[in-house]
């Protein structure tokens, strides 16, 4: 085992860069930062303790945040936070909740005084790698690798069933599609894939606050480091056209790429929004079968089902920004290092921004269907919200060769695929009895369907 991998447990440290000097840890692990010679931070505290008396939530109680009831259907608590308390002070998580879409597009553009930590943060594995995400090579053999897949893959899965005459489509074709496509972008052997998907998904769970889900999590990484390791090494020697041996390929200023780099990049890309979208896209169509009729005459609006989707029934309900450094916003002191949960389910159905939000239009006229670009709007629409495919891409649009955006082509997965589907299965439709709903596994997970029984 790795130098680096023994230090896996240790407990998170705080922010992206080197330690503060002017940073150290109180009794109860929280660091605290020093102000004006003085090490503490007791001011914000103490004014947040007075603005408590004052506060008047009535309408909602923080547990109903926490609850099974969010899990399964978060709207109606989210509208009423969005309706009455746009910033509100949760007590109970220690965090503030954002609910209003102008309110959260600009948290997100502020980095000046927010920001996003990474999931290797929240494992406390900062040092073990370096996230190669954006580096131009591993952008465009990513690319290349789900363009060359992508419509063979979802042939192969829709030829195993197709005799059946029926499936649950949320077991067998979105959840099974991404992480087939993502197997074969990395070119492993066809029998290394049901290993590796279990140590993928256990990997991407285990960030978040469960101890036992962590720590699986954590083993996950270091089999998943001694997997890839005599991987790189060989695709080093002998590379190929695949993702693998783009990030075996590249040196940058911190030395040659490593499997642990390489772990790193697959723990901080999004494994969301692709399954949920394919999931929750479908779960819309088949429970509205207007709009299924619109799709099926003109086949091209599946690309709008699918923006759509993301903005009736986001996959990724919520991102988290912390302030980083003492803040005012929207007439509140926001302290250091304070959580934000900016809720992209409650903006995608504000009505300042969408008429009847909480209906499911394919091709609506209020939403915009171009990538925003630095920001989260454009045309003087707004986009739906996608918190999951983080903030739009730093390269420019033009030159044509640069690599197309996240959002360009999870939109252009998805809909290839759902094209695929519907062009083998015409009389899809849902089970007789059958009434599949959306819900998140566990607090802060994917949102989405997880049963949908279909017969065609």
């Amino acid at each position: 085992m790795s130098t680096e991998l023994k230090e896996a447990v240790k407990p998170p440290s705080y922010g992206a860069g080197a330690p503060d000097k002017d940073a150290f840890t109180g009794r109860n692990g929280v660091p605290l930062y020093a102000r004006n010679g003085v090490q503490s931070d007791y001011r914000t505290y103490e004014i947040y303790q007075r603005e408590r008396v004052h506060e008047a939530t009535d309408k909602i109680r923080p547990i109903q945040l926490v609850s099974e009831e969010f899990a399964r259907d978060p709207y109606p608590a989210l509208e009423i936070l969005r309706e009455n308390y746009p910033f509100y002070r949760d007590w109970l998580g220690n965090s503030f909740w954002v609910t209003r879409y102008d309110d959260v597009t600009s948290i997100f553009t502020d980095e000046a005084n927010f920001e996003t930590r990474p999931k290797r943060w929240f494992y406390g594995i900062e040092d073990l790698g370096r996230d190669l995400g954006q580096e131009l090579p591993v952008l465009e053999a990513q690319a290349r690798g789900i363009d060359a897949n992508a419509e063979r893959i979802a042939r192969e899965i829709v030829e195993g069933f197709a005799s059946n005459g029926g499936t649950d489509l949320a077991i067998e074709f979105a959840a099974r599609f991404p992480m087939e496509l993502l197997a074969c972008v990395l070119d492993l052997p066809r029998q290394d894939f049901p290993q590796f998907v279990e140590r993928y998904w256990r990997m991407q769970r285990g960030h978040l606050w469960e101890p036992k889900t962590r720590q699986s999590g954590l083993q996950a990484i270091r089999d998943l480091v001694a997997y890839f390791r005599p991987l790189i090494e060989a695709r080093r020697a002998a590379p190929g056209d695949d993702l693998v041996s783009a990030i075996a390929g590249l040196d940058t200023d911190g030395g040659p790429a490593t499997a642990e780099d390489l772990v790193i990049t697959l723990l901080e890309q999004d494994h969301e929004t692709l399954h949920g979208a394919l999931s929750n896209m479908w779960f819309l169509l088949l429970t509205h079968p207007e709009q299924m009729e619109r799709v099926k005459a003109e086949r091209r609006m599946l690309k709008f089902a699918y923006l759509e989707t993301l903005r009736h029934s986001a996959p990724v309900l919520t991102a988290h920004r912390f302030s980083r450094h003492e803040v005012e916003r929207f007439g509140r002191l926001i302290p250091i290092g304070a959580l934000l949960h900016c809720s992209a389910a409650a903006a995608n159905r504000d009505p300042r921004q969408y008429k009847n939000p909480d209906d499911f239009i394919v091709g609506r006229k209020d939403l915009c269907q171009r990538e925003p670009r630095g920001q989260y709007r454009a045309d003087g629409l707004p986009a739906g919200i996608a918190v999951g495919l983080g903030k739009p891409t730093r390269h420019p649009a033009v030159p044509e060769d640069r690599p197309r955006s996240l959002y360009a082509i999870t939109r252009d997965t998805a809909t290839t695929a759902s094209n695929v589907l519907l062009e083998m299965l015409p009389a899809l439709k849902l089970k007789p009895g059958a009434a599949p709903t959306l819900r998140c596994l566990r607090l802060g997970e994917m949102h989405t369907c997880w049963s949908l029984p279909v017969i065609f």
